[in-house]
């Protein structure tokens, strides 16, 4: 019994980490589209943003019926615990995806700013590092490196207070830019979000090492 439960686990954990770097890669190229005014590329990523919540109803299935036939106790139940917890967040990471995708659809703005567009792109470029970066210390059960994601987010909290400021900027300098100004924001304000899930995520990593409650992101959750 015990060799079958590490077995299905095992498998738990593979398809976790495979669900979370699809979303990280789903990030990057949908911050890419949007840079790239890649409707069709974006178009892809709405599309593919089902195969995502699949995934996540799948997991959410087998970590129930595993919690059901085991009934594991302890260290094994915090890491059922911390997928069902995790996955419903990498979910939502998945729709800030899409959300972005949507945003490069419905762009009608045509003066662009290259200065913002080169921070969102970095922003972007990062905070899908983030992603990577938290599946990796799941994995590894490493504590130490999801309590560092605190300080990572913190840059991205940096990073689009920044872009929102070029935005405002470009908007009392420029009227013309209002509409491209607009969509910055909110793309900035998805990234943003991202990186407090990825937060979300590191915190239940801590939970599953430890069995302790912390906060990574205390007062940094708001956009502004």
């Amino acid at each position: 019994m015990r060799r079958l439960f590490d077995e299905e686990l095992a498998d738990l954990d593979t398809s976790f980490k495979e669900m979370g770097l699809l979303v990280s890669e789903t990030i990057q190229r949908s911050v890419q589209a949007f840079l790239d005014h890649n409707r069709q590329g974006a178009q892809e990523i709405i599309d593919g943003d089902q195969a995502i919540n699949q995934r996540e109803i799948a997991l959410e299935k087998k970590s129930f019926e595993m919690i059901a036939l085991y009934q594991p106790v302890t260290t094994d139940l915090r890491e059922i615990v911390t997928i069902l917890k995790a996955v419903s967040v990498v979910e939502r990471i998945g729709d800030n995806a899409r959300n972005i995708a949507l945003s490069t659809i419905h762009v009608k703005g045509n003066q662009r700013v290259a200065e913002i567009e080169k921070q969102i792109g970095e922003t972007g470029t990062l905070v899908a590092k983030m992603v990577a970066d938290v599946l990796t210390y799941y994995i590894s059960d490493d504590a130490m490196g999801a309590n560092s994601m605190s300080s990572v987010s913190h840059q991205v909290a940096k990073d689009t207070r920044s872009i929102r400021d070029m935005a405002i900027d470009a908007m009392k300098a420029n009227p013309e830019t209002v509409e491209a100004a607009t969509d910055y924001l909110v793309v900035a304000g998805y990234l943003k979000r991202t990186s407090d899930y990825v937060t979300d995520i590191a915190e239940w990593i801590i939970y599953k090492r430890t069995g302790k409650i912390v906060e990574l992101n205390p007062g940094t959750s708001s956009f502004i």
